[in-house]
């Protein structure tokens, strides 16, 4: 089998070589060709995730009708933002290669306020789509450390085909049918971990991170229960169990960000800074507008879209937070 991954940031390079060890014929693309000849140049992805030899019998490519070539399974691990183009401006060669397709991008797109499979599905038409969300740090699974994610579908034969693709030894995959839970749960984590990482900025402790876990679990649950998925979804391991590893690691961008804010950096300057895309602030634009739509309540990604949009100071937007009128939990 042929497995074409899409997309050589650190997760989607760390699936690589997860794949390529259980055997499978690999194919890595991105979208740059310096860094692509960097990766063959130094036999590693210094730049998404250094320190990790990357088997030489690993295709990589810039070139993606290559990429593609006699696909049997086309993994999505484009960044939200560029999903809709990329897919789009490279149409023919994907439903030509008649492959399934794993999308384990983990974004809401903000003009459409579609998810990731909505986007691939509208492009492509009707292909074989599951999605592959969980607790999943790259570099963690890089280094063969014990990990467990999940895989929906609307096609349960797909899921359990895919569950099986992405198996391994340290890498558990268990399968559901809640695919808007899945991708929501993986994409609302992002916001909280943003709050989380400020609140560490600013030095404050265990109490505070508690707090905002657990209230932040209820937001992401109430949205995503208005959008049709299911309450259950979000105790599992694409909502809870995501949301903890995001809020706690320190390998977690949207943590770190966060963390900087709370130490006083400018969010637009710490965005021009990262080489990685910090995904938590596009889904908290998508988010507001989430909660106006369906008219639930965000207060949490209120004040985080504050701070990153309207300037903000992090204390106030947690005074605010701290000062709503009481209510029941």
């Amino acid at each position: 089998m042929k497995i074409t991954v899409l997309g050589d940031g650190g997760w989607g390079t760390a699936l690589a070589i997860l794949l390529k060890n259980k055997g499978f014929d690999i194919s890595l693309w991105g979208a740059f060709k310096e860094d692509i000849e960097a990766i063959q140049k130094h036999g590693e992805n210094k730049k998404f995730l250094p320190g990790f030899k990357i088997p030489k019998t690993i295709q990589l490519t810039s070139e993606i009708s290559i990429a593609c070539e006699d696909a049997d399974i086309i993994v999505l691990a484009i960044p939200s933002r560029f999903l809709r183009d990329v897919i789009t401006k490279n149409k023919k060669i994907l439903k030509e290669s008649q492959a399934g397709f794993v999308s384990v991008v983990k974004g809401i797109e903000e003009k459409s306020l579609k998810r990731m499979s909505e986007v691939a599905i509208e492009v492509l038409g009707d292909v074989e789509l599951a999605v592959l969300s969980g607790p999943s740090i790259a570099p963690e699974v890089a280094a063969g450390i014990p990990t467990a994610v999940v895989v929906a579908s609307a096609d349960e034969i797909f899921s359990m085909k895919t569950s099986d693709i992405f198996r391994a030894e340290r890498f558990r995959v268990y399968t559901s049918k809640d695919l808007a839970g899945i991708e929501l749960g993986g994409a609302l984590k992002n916001v909280i971990a943003i709050a989380s990482g400020i609140a560490d900025g600013l030095g404050f402790g265990a109490n505070t991170k508690a707090a905002l876990l657990t209230r932040g679990l209820a937001e992401m649950t109430r949205l995503g229960c208005a959008m049709g998925a299911s309450r259950e979804t979000f105790q599992g391991l694409s909502g809870l169990g995501d949301m903890i590893t995001t809020c706690v690691s320190s390998e977690g961008r949207n943590h770190r960000f966060g963390q900087e804010i709370g130490k006083g950096n400018k969010p637009e300057l710490l965005l021009k800074k990262s080489v990685m895309e910090i995904e938590g602030v596009w889904t908290s634009r998508a988010a507001i507008q989430l909660g106006k739509k369906y008219n639930i309540e965000l207060p949490i990604t209120q004040q985080v879209y504050s701070v990153l949009f309207e300037n903000k100071s992090p204390l106030i937007a947690v005074n605010e937070l701290m000062a709503r009128e009481p209510k029941a939990e």
